[in-house]
């Protein structure tokens, strides 16, 4: 079994993910978000779909976007 690096829960089912050059381990994808997934410039919230980018900034929709006065993005569709 392995410790979980965000809640140590000792887990028989955890998981590992490598990132950047870094292993971390988990016990779940609840947890690997809340240590992995950027959160957006404007909410706040952990993105965990594609989200978009502007010079470096990542928002979880185009509407956070544009309230950080990003006008240039689009939705994908």
């Amino acid at each position: 079994m392995a410790v979980c690096e965000i809640c140590g829960n000792d887990y028989d089912k955890s998981f590992e993910v490598r990132a950047e050059g870094e292993t971390h381990t988990f016990d779940s994808f609840e947890c690997a978000i809340q240590a992995l997934a950027p959160i957006c410039a404007h909410c706040g919230c952990r993105v965990i779909g594609h989200g978009v980018e502007s010079d470096g900034r990542i928002f979880c929709c185009v509407h956070c976007a544009a309230r950080e006065g990003v006008s240039d993005l689009r939705d994908r569709g």
